[in-house]
């Protein structure tokens, strides 16, 4: 059995969803593919059964309704650990994280030996096509806020392009990840770093999606702000061993 599995939550991505199936099953390295949809209207759940008879790889988990963004992560998170993969990576279906940089993540873990590898915007300068310039900033600062809140060092705090090693997402306590939008991200390396993990960022050219409407909304990243500080404080009452 392959030892990578891609996750992609979808909802309402039927002009992307086809394309960046048979991108990730294009690349040199084989990965497996889950699609979490939350019952999308426009579709893309059927496309992406139809192309399961195409790929081996291909597999589907349906939901119904909008459950956010963290909570289908988790699901897919569980749905890998369960069938033994190894290395677990989370994307977005729009083309904002270069499919082909997939690679360079496993091979940030499974060659260069590290734990959590990030694909990051910002480690090696501001790498970020196509955003206006107030949400680049908004996003630049929001990691300089994390890294001053939590002590973590990690230039891309709120990255949404990652691979996780299974003992990782084993050693955290998936059910009690707290946030559902953008702050999971954060708590999700949070979580990895005060379990003392090995974490590394990858740098990447984010370009922002071409089809398809954002997920991002004021709700979001009001959760964002605010998880930040309930992260740390609540860290102080909370005790991390390390079971690696």
């Amino acid at each position: 059995m392959n030892n990578c599995i891609v996750v992609i939550p979808t909802y309402n991505e039927i002009e992307n969803v086809e394309a960046i199936i048979r991108k990730v099953f294009s690349l040199a390295h084989p990965f497996d593919l889950l699609i979490i949809d939350d019952g999308s209207p426009d579709g893309t759940a059927n496309v992406v059964k139809t192309l399961m008879n195409e790929y081996p790889g291909l597999h589907i988990a349906e939901r119904k309704g909008k459950l956010g963004l963290g909570t289908a992560y988790i699901h897919g998170f569980k749905w890998a650990l369960e069938r033994g993969y190894e290395y677990i990576f989370e994307m977005d279906a729009d083309f904002s994280h270069p499919p082909e940089d997939l690679i360079k993540l496993y091979k940030a873990c499974a060659i260069d030996g590290h734990d959590v590898a990030i694909g990051s915007r910002y480690i090696t300068g501001v790498n970020v096509v196509n955003w206006p310039i107030n949400r680049v900033l908004m996003s630049y600062f929001a990691g300089t806020y994390v890294r001053t809140i939590t002590g973590m060092k990690i230039m891309d705090p709120t990255a949404g392009f990652i691979c996780y090693t299974a003992k990782v997402l084993r050693a955290i306590n998936l059910d009690k990840i707290r946030f559902i939008g953008y702050a999971f991200q954060i708590e999700m390396k949070f979580n990895s770093w005060k379990y003392g993990f090995d974490i590394t960022e990858v740098p990447i050219i984010f370009t922002d999606r071409t089809k398809g409407a954002s997920k991002m909304s004021r709700g979001i990243f009001k959760e964002a702000v605010l998880g930040v500080i309930n992260l740390k404080i609540s860290s102080y009452f909370k005790r991390y061993i390390v079971k690696h």
